[in-house]
């Protein structure tokens, strides 16, 4: 099992502790909007992806790729991030932490599934414990944004509402004939991209409640590796 080192923060108080991830799931198309959902599937059909066997769409990758180092390596300039809030089922319930879906471009274009092994997927080093904000859930907001060249600017903004709340999503995964064992992490599903979706170097997010006022904040650069072809 890949190990990641978390700080767990409840109001018992904060706690770094490494904990094993044995299972990385990524859901996509997880919008409410069922007809935002269709008409996003339409537009990337017109640009040569596939549609997803599903909606929503659970895609496995390996547990190794995930990373809370500031850099990360990506073969190739065509690869992006997709800031997610994501969860993560321990011995004492589910945690919620914010990470980014590295995606390559290129082979996203081919094949959804292999592109969401190609890259490494940073993830915050901090967790807060889902009961603390399930009964405000839909009040936390996703921030990232992307330096273009004149300092960073807002490449996606909006509420957690725009997917489907994290309980659905689970019985979505069960019901598709999934068994939710300990030491899985689970990808919710991302927003909108500002200005089109773009690759960029340095990328920063963060997953912030306003009720409670708390922010989960992580930054990361990807080093572009020349394609040899």
């Amino acid at each position: 099992m890949h190990m990641l080192s978390f700080e767990f923060r409840s109001r018992a108080g904060a706690e770094r502790r490494s904990v094993p991830v044995r299972d990385l799931v990524i859901a996509g198309w997880t919008g409410r909007d069922s007809h935002k959902v269709q008409e996003h599937i339409e537009e990337l059909a017109a640009l040569g992806v596939a549609p997803p066997a599903s909606v929503p769409c659970f895609y496995r990758a390996g547990a190794a790729l995930l990373t809370t180092a500031p850099e990360i390596d990506c073969l190739g300039a065509g690869s992006s991030g997709e800031a997610e809030f994501f969860l993560l089922l321990r011995e004492d319930g589910w945690w919620v932490g914010a990470g980014s879906d590295h995606t390559d471009r290129k082979v996203e274009a081919y094949s959804i599934t292999v592109s969401k092994q190609m890259c490494p997927k940073p993830v915050a080093p901090v967790l807060w414990r889902f009961e603390e904000v399930a009964d405000h859930w839909d009040q936390l907001e996703i921030l990232s944004e992307v330096d273009d060249g004149a300092g960073f600017t807002a490449y996606q903004r909006g509420s957690v509402a725009a997917m489907r709340d994290p309980r659905d999503l689970l019985r979505a995964y069960e019901a598709a004939g999934h068994r939710i064992g300990p030491d899985t992490l689970m990808f919710g599903g991302t927003l909108p991209v500002i200005g089109g979706i773009r690759p960029r170097a340095a990328f920063r997010l963060s997953l912030h409640d306003p009720v409670r006022g708390e922010t989960i904040r992580h930054a990361y650069t990807a080093r572009f590796l020349p394609d040899q072809g």
